[in-house]
């Protein structure tokens, strides 16, 4: 089986269209789809791989919403819960004109998923899983259910992919909490996805070089700094290059970091023998080299789901490397 399974939050992202505006003074929100790994299955799926989510929202019509988004994309959904107890998690996005933005969230639903309340047998029948979200190593039950599926992947000898998303006012006062998790999670990836910002809070180095040195461990993991319009630096612990990325004109970078992960991930189920065949750098930077394309594209617009590529504008011959 080709698939790649993530676990996490589904949210609503309300964006704010004002350019340059605060969220306190902002006046027109658009509503998109949203969550960290539930970006991730819609950009595998959308590049034409087979993914599956695994998470909870609200009974309610932000819940629908999301669950029909997801199922228009052919991400299966057979494990998202639809909780009628609780309310869909909400995330308003303020953006500037670099395409940068700001969050504020209304937590809801995403932190109440229970390990009882999961189809083991489905979840570890997967290729790959995918912990990637921003919410989920806050706390309370998520916490738990995500870090012991997590460790029980790894006895299983599944392929975990790790992206911490680390967000600041998610995290206020918290950092070395979000430090020591992290690192135990970084310990059970074989791939993780670090931005600069996450590798020098997590590795406690300014110098990347260092940061990367000091998280890859026994080198049996890859290790990739996305670095913006720099590309991608990428490390098996013996080999480390930055790999370029393309030139886009950037209006929106939410959900980039996500389809680069999207991007990675759906690259790596076609292999026979993950482990194994990402130990070849050369299919690593090749790998790497697509997921830059696709995280560039999603940055020429609006949204994070609604914004990814298929593999055909991808694959566009007309694309400028920078």
């Amino acid at each position: 089986m080709n698939n790649v399974l993530c676990i996490g939050e589904l949210l609503i992202d309300f964006i704010c269209s004002d350019l340059n505006t605060d969220i306190s003074k902002g006046e027109n929100f658009k509503k998109k789809a949203g969550g960290a790994p539930a970006n991730v299955t819609a950009a595998i799926s959308k590049l034409g791989g087979k993914s599956s989510f695994v998470g909870k929202v609200g009974k309610d019509p932000f819940g629908v919403f999301l669950k029909k988004t997801l199922d228009d994309l052919h991400v299966d959904t057979s494990m998202l819960i639809m909780d009628k107890k609780c309310y869909t998690t909400l995330a308003f996005v303020s953006l500037k004109s670099d395409g940068e933005r700001d969050f504020v969230f209304n937590r809801g639903a995403d932190e109440l998923l229970k390990y009882s309340e999961l189809d083991l047998e489905s979840i570890f029948s997967n290729k790959i899983l995918h912990f990637g979200s921003a919410t989920a190593l806050l706390g309370g039950e998520m916490r738990q259910t995500y870090t012991k599926i997590m460790k029980e992947a790894r006895e299983k000898g599944i392929f975990i992919s790790f992206d911490p998303n680390f967000r600041n006012n998610l995290w206020n006062e918290r950092e070395e909490e979000f430090v020591n998790i992290s690192r135990q999670c970084i310990d059970e990836a074989d791939f993780v996805k670090l931005s600069d910002e996450e590798l020098k809070i997590i590795s406690g180095k300014e110098n990347i070089l260092e940061g990367v040195d000091s998280l890859i461990g026994n080198g049996s993991k890859i290790i990739a700094v996305t670095l913006g319009k720099q590309g991608t630096l990428v490390s098996n612990g013996e080999q480390t290059e930055i790999v370029k990325s393309i030139n886009v004109k950037s209006i929106d970078s939410t959900g980039a970091g996500d389809a680069f992960i999207g991007a990675v991930l759906f690259k790596i189920s076609l292999m026979d023998d993950p482990k194994e065949q990402i130990k070849d750098f050369d299919n690593v930077k090749e790998i790497v080299s697509f997921a830059n394309k696709v995280g560039a594209l999603v940055c020429t617009k609006l949204g994070a789901i609604s914004a990814l590529p298929t593999i055909e504008e991808v694959e566009n011959k007309n694309l400028k490397w920078l």
